[in-house]
């Protein structure tokens, strides 16, 4: 690969950048299609914290070691979530396209300490009250009813028709919402948009449609409460307020539905592409559960997560992190740091200890992995069992990947097979 330097031609660092001339900008299509590449570079010229630019050249770090992402997700009193210490606020426009997921909002994203401890267990209380078996059971139903959609034409766009549609057909439905409806297709595109906008997408006005649907699911919830995840969290002792619910909200079905969505497409694509991995599957020398795992190591969907702001000036990998600063988590690289592997065996079978779910505190709540890993596991093993003559339906190489840096996916994924009845 070139010398990641060449991807910062003719950018200036903006005033109190803490990057020097080597800072690289995160994006690009040499980024998209082939990221690990990139994160190979950045470590062999800067080691495990490397300068950044994101979108508009603002400046940040970002983390590549796996000790050291462990590091900054176990030390808050370090590196804190609430982003309104970040030292470049000045230089942040009104509609930067980063906006919906790092200016403050009272969610427990953003939480800290106490607070953080009181919206983090009202979402595991309401999670655990999930029955893990009917989950899945309801999981199957779905995967069934959407691969009953296409099973008689022979060929399918499994992305949009299959991967997207399961984990938020399951996320709604968990939240007491209508499996299917506008409103819910709206849902799904809206937080697309707020994640990973395509040229002429507005994000900031999406994010702000998932607020409103979520904000009015809420108050109907609050009148006629049921059985579901909303429901729960709206009579917590806790007392959480409707807003914090929203906010809350946004989160577990943003993080239910795309990461799930991104790893059930992830594991696909393998299965299609790679014979050792296929082999293996078929042959029974790894489950689905354990190729799910590996695809978590390899291909991780949440390749960054932005992220945390430095409480005061501190010493990472080497490098002087200033009060204010913005890290920014890079788990794809984490995870494939060769001083964890330095025999090149990524993702040993067993072990599960990826930081794809991220660390610390600000985890994936418990048991939202688990759930994640029901939807995941259940939609490969129902397609491999109602369709195992799946193949790909156009050349590998033609796979594109979509133009995120903080998701890894596939635009989309063709496949064809023989014509079935339901």
């Amino acid at each position: 690969m070139s010398d990641p330097t060449a991807h910062a031609s003719g950018a200036t660092p903006p005033p109190g950048c803490p990057a020097h001339a080597g800072a690289v900008r995160l994006g690009g299509l040499q980024y998209q299609q082939t990221p690990a590449e990139l994160y190979r570079a950045l470590r062999r010229e800067h080691g495990a914290v490397a300068p950044v630019l994101l979108d508009g050249d603002i400046p940040a770090w970002l983390v590549l070691g796996y000790s050291e992402v462990s590091y900054v997700t176990t030390h808050d009193e370090l590196f804190a979530r609430d982003s309104r210490r970040w030292n470049q606020w000045d230089a942040i426009p009104a509609d930067w396209p980063l906006l919906p997921y790092v200016g403050y909002q009272p969610s427990v994203l953003f939480t800290e300490g106490l607070e953080h401890q009181r919206r983090a267990g009202v979402i595991s209380e309401a999670l655990e009250a999930v029955d893990q078996f009917e989950f899945g059971y309801n999981c199957r139903r779905i995967a069934d009813e959407l691969i009953d959609g296409f099973a008689g034409s022979g060929q399918a766009e499994l992305m949009a028709a299959y991967a997207h549609a399961l984990p938020m057909r399951a996320a709604v439905q968990m939240c007491g919402m209508p499996a299917h409806g506008t409103d819910t297709d709206d849902l799904v595109e809206d937080l697309r948009m707020s994640l990973d906008a395509a040229e002429g997408d507005d994000p900031v006005a999406a994010y702000g449609r998932v607020g409103q649907r979520l904000a009015a699911l809420v108050k109907e919830k609050r009148d006629t409460p049921g059985p579901d995840v909303i429901s729960r969290m709206l009579t917590h002792p806790a007392g959480l307020a409707d807003e914090e619910i929203v906010q809350d909200l946004i989160s577990i079905i943003a993080a239910a539905q795309q990461p799930t969505a991104n790893w059930i497409g992830n594991t696909l694509r393998r299965l299609l592409t790679d014979d050792r991995f296929a082999l293996n599957v078929s042959g029974g020398r790894l489950s689905v559960g354990q190729a799910l795992n590996e695809v978590l190591w390899l291909e991780t969907p949440t390749q960054n997560f932005i992220g945390r702001w430095a409480d005061r000036d501190v010493q990472l990998g080497g490098r002087h992190i200033k009060a204010g600063d913005c890290l920014v988590l890079g788990f794809a690289a984490a995870n494939t740091d060769p001083q964890i592997w330095p025999e090149g065996h990524v993702g040993a079978e067993g072990n599960s200890s990826h930081l794809s779910f991220s660390n610390g505190e600000h985890r994936c709540p418990y048991p939202a992995p688990q759930l994640a890993d029901v939807m995941a596991r259940t939609a490969v093993e129902a397609l491999l069992e109602r369709l195992p003559d799946v193949m790909l339906a156009v050349e590998p190489q033609e796979l594109t990947w979509r133009p995120s840096i903080w998701m890894r996916g596939l635009t989309t994924l063709p496949v064809s097979f023989t014509p079935s009845s339901h």
